[in-house]
C-alpha cells in the first residue's frame, strides 16, 4: 500500500509544565526529528484562550495535514483551537485530558466536535479526570475512546518510558488518516 506518512506534520501539544524530558511526548519528539512542539509563554498558567491562540499560530504556519498528539490541558487546548474548524487537522490523539470542569472551561468546550479521526485515551485512576468522565467528554467531542487501564495521568510519573501502547494508538490513527486520504486503498484492508 502506498503511504502518505511523510505528508503529515506531527504536532506535540503538552499540558501543564510542558511535558519534561522523561514524559512520553518528549521521548517521542526526541526519537522523531520531524515532530514539532507547541510552545506556550507560561507552562504553569493554564489559560485556555492564550494556549489556544499559540496552537492556532503554530497550526497556521503550515497547510500540511497535521496529526496532533496532545496531553492533559493540551487536549483542552486542541479542542478549543479547533472550534472553528479552519485548520487542516488530519487526526488527534488526546491523552489523559484534564477535566474541563476543574479549569472552569466546560462551557467553552461543550459544543465543539472534532471533524477528523480522533481518540481520547483515559486512565481509570487519573487524578485529573477518571476514565468515565474522559469517555463522556470523548463522546461530546465526537472522538473514539480507549480505556488504557490504571496508568495514572499517563505522564512521566506513570513510568511509561516510550509508552508503546500510546505509540500503537498513534500508528492506528495515522493508518486511518492514510486510508481516508486515499480511499482507493480501502479494498486492501478488506
Amino acid at each position: 500500500m502506498v503511504t502518505t506518512r511523510d505528508n503529515y506534520r506531527v504536532l506535540i501539544v503538552p499540558g501543564l509544565h510542558g511535558s519534561g524530558p522523561e514524559h512520553w511526548q518528549s521521548r517521542w519528539e526526541a526519537q522523531h526529528a520531524d515532530f514539532e512542539r507547541v510552545h506556550q509563554d507560561d507552562w504553569s498558567i493554564p489559560d485556555l484562550p492564550r494556549w489556544s491562540w499559540k496552537l492556532e499560530q503554530t497550526l497556521a504556519q503550515s497547510d500540511r495535514p497535521t496529526l496532533i498528539v496532545a496531553h492533559s490541558f493540551g487536549c483542552l487546548t486542541t479542542i478549543h483551537a479547533n472550534r472553528h474548524g479552519r485548520f487542516n487537522i488530519a487526526g488527534a490523539l488526546l491523552v489523559a485530558p484534564a477535566d474541563p470542569d476543574k479549569f472552569h472551561v466546560a462551557n467553552a468546550l461543550r459544543d465543539v466536535r472534532l471533524s477528523c479521526p480522533s481518540v481520547v485515551v483515559g486512565s481509570t485512576n487519573d487524578p485529573w479526570m477518571n476514565a468515565a468522565r474522559a469517555s463522556y467528554w470523548a463522546d461530546v467531542w465526537g472522538c473514539g475512546f480507549l480505556n488504557a487501564g490504571a496508568l495514572g495521568h499517563i505522564n512521566a510519573e506513570s513510568g511509561l518510558g516510550d509508552w508503546e501502547q500510546g505509540w500503537q494508538q498513534f500508528e492506528r490513527l495515522r493508518d486511518i488518516t492514510d486510508t481516508l486520504a486515499h480511499p482507493r486503498h480501502l479494498s486492501v484492508l478488506r
